[in-house]
């Protein structure tokens, strides 16, 4: 071994003492923080009710402040209201954004035709759709293919038709819903 790979006693006995005499200090500071009391904290009654640990006992019994005991008190800062500016005259002096206004009453009922007659096509294709799947499904006994020799292709086959007619009932299902809250 060469000289320099050594490591001295002293030198390994001076980090030994140094760690624990950080791991001392760090101890003594937790418990003088673990032993101290813990801040009384107040629940005081006002329009913006006010929790703090700021009061004495004795400013606490004066305002009517109760003791807040073993509840951990979460703080969530909010903005607060912007007062209206002083020059405008009330809600009518509220300028509007573009595109906010009324629509047209005329483009809002073409609007809505749109609309209704889009949702009667896709619920017309659905329904022919669902027909045929359940055409397809014969009652739970469909017909087998050449490829599905093994019993459980046909099963797993059967169930995914089964799935399939379930989704299309509640595809049809939501567009009744979505037809129902068109305007008539």
């Amino acid at each position: 071994m060469t000289r320099g790979s050594l490591v001295s006693p002293w030198r390994l006995g001076g980090f030994v003492a140094c760690a624990c005499l950080a791991a001392g200090f760090a101890s003594a500071a937790l418990a003088q923080v673990a032993g101290s009391p813990p801040a009384t904290v107040y629940r005081c009654p006002g329009p913006p009710v006010l929790y703090t640990d700021a009061l004495s006992a004795a400013e606490a019994r004066d305002r009517g402040c109760r003791t807040i005991e073993g509840a951990p008190i979460t703080v969530v800062q909010s903005r607060r209201p912007t007062p209206p500016a002083s020059g405008a005259a009330g809600p009518a002096a509220v300028a509007q954004r573009p595109g906010e206004g009324r629509v047209d009453p005329a483009a809002q009922r073409a609007r809505d035709t749109d609309a209704r007659r889009i949702l009667t096509e896709e619920l017309q294709r659905e329904e022919q759709r669902l027909a045929e799947l359940q055409r397809e499904f014969n009652k739970g006994q469909p017909e087998r293919r050449g490829d599905e020799r093994n019993f459980q292709r046909y099963l797993d086959r059967v169930a995914e038709m089964k799935a399939g007619i379930t989704r299309k009932e509640a595809d049809i299902a939501a567009i009744r819903r979505e037809l129902g809250k068109l305007p008539s």
